[in-house]
């Protein structure tokens, strides 16, 4: 059974900067690029997971 991603963003962009929040738990700043066939991408620092706007329903299902 897969571990559920720690936090899930819903965005409107297909590229998306992500370093990890603010303060000494953060992580170098990595763009993410959103693959149009899927919509979803995770951070490889910190796992978190950018679902982009025209998947949620996909993902629902």
């Amino acid at each position: 059974m897969p571990i559920p991603a720690p936090e899930t963003e819903v965005i409107n962009v297909w590229k998306i900067p992500c370093d990890g929040g603010e303060g000494a738990l953060g992580h170098p700043r990595v763009w993410l690029a959103v693959p149009h066939d899927t919509g979803v991408v995770e951070c490889g620092y910190c796992d978190k997971k950018y679902v982009h706007e025209n998947f949620i329903e996909k993902l629902r299902e």
